[in-house]
């Protein structure tokens, strides 16, 4: 029998949904999958297209990675209307910040090397030390992933900044949410024992639908009472964290870490 043998969990991510599912399995858990949003890859998106045409315009001085996987996005998409070299070739001449390890190696897997990586894996540290490098009359570009990040374009702006913002991905609903009403109606009866979550619009999704379905206040009761709320980071955490829920957090933001961190929080109730 696994550690989690008898519990419930449910993950409500997409992306790499079924190697998380099937390492819970492994440890006996029993999952139910209801993914709170859905990816949209933008490689035929004209905005997309422009972004990347106005960063070959002229040359680019400092380029700011958020996510490894929001990075192979926009090298993918270029490839496909042939402007992969062209792109690879324009980047690799700025000096280049990443937000943490997976968008290092995204950096790196595609030639390139970045001279900065934050600490502590979170935009505000990678936006801060740009600003502290110094930006006024500088060509940014700004690779986002799923969302806009005013909060922290705005104050490069603010600081004479050209900024280019080029989002390869956006988020937004599942075309099916049967999985995640069932999945909320699992927590407040009680029958799911922990929630996995690996991106913070999942995490405002989930509070969001249980607020149009009216059981937000229930919702808050169970994940600040037996239930489990665990979140691979503080960025995914962020949302539960305003709500006033608890969260438990892996010391790494990796899946593993999230998985072994479900085993010694469950494993021994």
């Amino acid at each position: 029998m696994g550690e989690l043998s008898g519990v419930t969990i449910g993950v409500t991510a997409e992306r790499r949904a079924g190697e998380f599912i099937g390492a819970l399995e492994r440890h006996g858990a029993t999952v139910r999958h209801a993914p709170l949003i859905h990816i949209v890859p933008l490689s035929g998106d004209d905005r997309l297209r422009a972004a990347t045409q106005e960063v070959l315009a002229e040359p680019l001085d400092l380029l700011a990675v958020t996510t490894g996987a929001g990075f192979r996005g926009w090298i993918e998409a270029a490839e496909g209307w042939g402007l992969r070299d062209e792109l690879l070739a324009s980047l690799g001449r700025a000096r280049i910040f990443v937000r943490g390890p997976k968008g290092a190696g995204a950096v790196r897997g595609m030639g390139l090397t970045e001279e900065w990586a934050a600490p502590g894996e979170s935009n505000r540290e990678l936006f801060r030390h740009i600003l502290a490098a110094g930006v006024t009359g500088a060509r940014l570009a700004v690779q986002l992933h799923g969302s806009p990040l005013p909060e922290h374009t705005e104050p490069l702006r603010g600081a004479g900044a050209r900024v280019t913002e080029v989002q390869p991905y956006r988020w937004e609903w599942p075309a099916d949410l049967r999985p995640a009403h069932e999945l909320l109606d699992g927590v407040l009866g009680g029958a799911v024992r922990a929630l996995a979550f690996t991106s913070a619009p999942a995490s405002a999704n989930l509070l969001r639908l249980a607020r149009e379905r009216g059981s937000y206040d229930e919702l808050v009761r169970a994940l600040r009472g037996d239930v489990v709320c665990a979140c691979v980071g503080p960025v995914t955490a962020a949302p539960f964290t305003e709500a006033g829920i608890p969260t438990r957090q892996p010391e790494r933001q990796r899946l593993g870490a999230l998985v072994k961190l479900l085993v010694a929080e469950l494993g021994t109730r």
